[in-house]
């Protein structure tokens, strides 16, 4: 069957369905990383996103049990891509990627000319969308709502052992950050974004804000909880939506970028230092202006945006980039060990 990406400017491409026969909208967004699909299918900082992959051979491995996943299920609205290969061939494949599509009612084309879009996306910017399979739909831009709401978790639970006891505040937390906390010998009690420990009275020793979707500002409570743990002086690390969360508490700003970041390839400076850390990024809005008391701690390579923030004094830090890195690289999982090592928590 035929199917139609439309871009709000009126923009047409005509590709064939593999994916649910079902039309969407929502926000265009292109990710140029090589492997890593499935985390990227299930990573919960695309939600509301029609997910343009560039690398032009995708579904040749697979989808893997839901252990290897970054979230319990898909999290994309649909999926656009240049070559989608229907014979998989790994040994950790279960089954194939166009079967899992139409199993979470996600549509999905085939568009030879993938890098065509990711251009007009690089030159305009980020565009909202539609995939038209059989009855049109409406344009939706997901970014006016509070999609943190709708993708963390509802009821907290605890992982792993250790004398140490963290808080992940789950704004769309990929799995893989909760996997790098229980492997360095610390409990963590993971939470829904608007679970306040303080007023919970829980007894902890760190909080972690993690990555998420949407526009940072539309996450309030998590907002006034890191804002509690900044005056307690509570060891505090942000990753991807949290870097910007942190930022906002503490007083400083965030904005939109033109097309975001959305790699496995982004070179990211140390201030401060000759070092350059090549990094998985997923996000569409930035720390716009640094807050009181921090100084900037990474910078972008390519565009000179921040990626990350460090307190001038307090144990308080985080990084735009993800750390946890799944689908990689890994060069900067050190980050778990820097902030459990300022933090006295190691």
């Amino acid at each position: 069957m035929i199917g139609k990406l439309v871009f709000e400017d009126g923009s047409i491409f005509e590709g064939r369905s593999f994916g649910n026969n079902t039309s969407v909208a929502g926000e265009l967004v292109f990710q140029t990383g090589m492997v890593g699909y499935p985390e990227s299918l299930t990573d919960p900082s695309y939600a509301g996103q029609i997910l343009i992959l560039t690398y032009p051979i995708i579904g040749s491995y697979g989808v893997p049990q839901k252990k290897y996943w970054e979230s319990d299920r898909i999290q994309i609205t649909g999926l656009i891509v240049s070559q989608y290969i229907g014979t998989p061939s790994h040994f950790q494949s279960r089954q194939t990627l166009a079967s899992w599509l139409k199993e979470n009612n996600i549509p999905a084309l085939e568009i030879t000319d993938t890098r065509t879009l990711a251009i007009k996306l690089r030159e305009k910017g980020t565009s909202l969308g539609k995939i038209i399979i059989k009855n049109d739909v409406q344009f939706y831009d997901p970014n006016k709502e509070n999609l943190v709401a709708k993708v963390s978790l509802q009821t907290a639970y605890r992982v792993g052992k250790g004398r140490k006891k963290i808080v992940l505040l789950d704004c769309g937390a990929k799995k893989n950050i909760e996997r790098c906390l229980v492997k360095r010998g610390v409990e963590v009690i993971v939470a829904p974004w608007d679970y306040d420990p303080f007023a919970e009275k829980e007894q902890f020793d760190g909080l972690v804000i993690s990555n998420g979707p949407g526009d940072p500002k539309m996450a309030g409570r998590t907002i006034q909880t890191i804002k509690k743990g900044l005056i307690s002086k509570i060891p505090i690390l942000g990753i991807c939506l949290g870097n910007q969360l942190l930022a906002l508490a503490a007083g400083g700003d965030t904005g939109k970028l033109k097309f975001g970041h959305r790699s496995h390839n982004q070179p990211c400076m140390m201030v401060g230092s000759t070092r350059c850390y090549i990094t998985t990024q997923n996000h569409g809005f930035a720390v716009s202006k640094i807050p009181k008391g921090f100084s900037p701690w990474f910078i972008n390579a390519n565009d000179k945006t921040n990626e990350g923030i460090i307190h001038q004094k307090l144990p308080v830090m985080s990084v735009q980039f993800h750390p946890e890195a799944t689908a990689g690289p890994t060069d900067t999982e050190w980050i778990f060990d820097f902030f459990l090592e300022k933090a006295k928590l190691l």
